[in-house]
């Protein structure tokens, strides 16, 4: 794939680490490229970061024909900067495309984009602990057009931005409001792809959780309301009785690649896991008992986020204000392969060069 590049006259000042938070800031340049139907994906091209231009009758702007993945680059103390599960992404963007009946991207010029762009603004890539640069690629529909069908032609991006952690806290527990009245997603729908209208969903539940004091909501399935889903835009994690329980993806919860690593991790160590379903009354009845020791989120922006306390129908449970021991070995292996600070035994992780 032969890859254009117009470099941007106004380069930016980099932000101190220190002030990074996260998504606020971007770097010099990104990746586009297009796609019409009589010549596939075509013009791949790095190009300063700036403003898109879009007919306002756009079909992303009218029906939501649109998705996004989120991945990381890290520099470790070796001055190395490398990729996680790359790949995996990849694969998870075409599912998303798929199901949004969006032509597919080929998975090497996907990654010859990724690689040309991150090698482009390598110098973006933050030093300090904790710090990494975010990959978002999307795509949108841009079909000028009025009227419910699949676009023919689309705009796939990628953007980077360097960031902090997530959560202004770090790996200090996070207080949980148990949604009952709004649901994210339903079997059958988009729950299991990254779709931008599955987190559009998201936000009214966010805000009456933010106004009450709490960092994020938990979900409950969209049929029985019974059963946990997601806490907020990532998977859910139970210890119970030694045992780590999870709920399975099972065409509502996203696939998370996080998820998945934490699951092989604690396989590898022998430790207890399982995926199955997890009613909202069996957490309840766990604390009573003595038998929840943790609960903790994980998801590509936070790694691993332990919940210090749940609040369901008005009562409050409390699991603790320090991070569990499973919480926190699962953070420091993922995190500690990331940053190339352990050895990749599993093999998670490519060099960008």
């Amino acid at each position: 794939m032969e890859i254009t590049l117009t470099k941007t006259t106004a380069p930016k000042q980099k932000p101190e680490d220190g002030v990074l938070g996260f998504g606020q800031y971007f770097t010099d340049h990104m990746f586009l490229m297009d796609y019409e139907p009589e010549k596939g994906w075509r013009d791949p091209r790095i190009v300063p970061h700036g403003p898109l231009s879009l007919d306002p009758a756009a079909m992303c702007l009218h029906y939501g024909q649109e998705l996004f993945e989120g991945l990381k680059a890290y520099r470790g103390a070796d001055g190395k900067v490398r990729l996680f599960r790359y790949r995996d992404n990849i694969r998870r963007f075409n599912r998303s495309c798929e199901r949004l009946d969006i032509p597919v991207i080929d998975e090497e010029a996907f990654r010859e984009a990724l690689f040309a762009l991150l090698r482009l603004e390598m110098d973006w890539v933050p030093r300090s602990a904790d710090t990494s640069l975010y990959i978002r690629p999307y795509l949108i529909a841009t079909d000028p057009f009025i009227g419910v069908r699949s676009s023919k032609s689309y705009l796939f991006i990628i953007l980077l931005s360097p960031v902090g952690a997530y959560y202004k806290g770090g790996l200090s527990p996070t207080g949980i409001y148990v949604e009952t009245e709004d649901v994210r997603a339903v079997r059958g729908g988009m729950g299991s792809v990254k779709a931008a209208a599955n987190y559009a969903a998201t936000l009214r539940a966010q805000t009456r959780a933010g106004a009450k004091g709490f960092a994020q909501v938990m979900w409950l399935d969209a049929l029985e309301r019974k059963y946990v889903e997601e806490v907020g835009t990532s998977n859910a994690f139970f210890v119970f009785g030694g045992t780590v329980v999870t709920p399975p993806a099972g065409g509502s919860i996203l696939p998370g690649i996080t998820r998945d690593s934490c699951l092989c991790l604690l396989r590898e160590w022998g430790v207890p896991a399982e995926e199955r379903l997890i009613s909202i009354d069996e957490v309840w009845q766990a604390h009573a008992g003595g038998r929840l020791s943790e609960a903790f989120a994980t998801g590509t922006a936070a790694v691993v986020s332990p919940v210090g306390k749940f609040c369901y129908n008005g009562e409050t449970i409390v699991i603790g204000d320090e991070p569990g021991p499973v919480a926190r070995r699962l953070y420091d292996a993922l995190t500690g392969i990331q940053w190339g600070r352990t050895p990749d035994t599993m093999g998670w992780t490519e060099g960008i060069g």
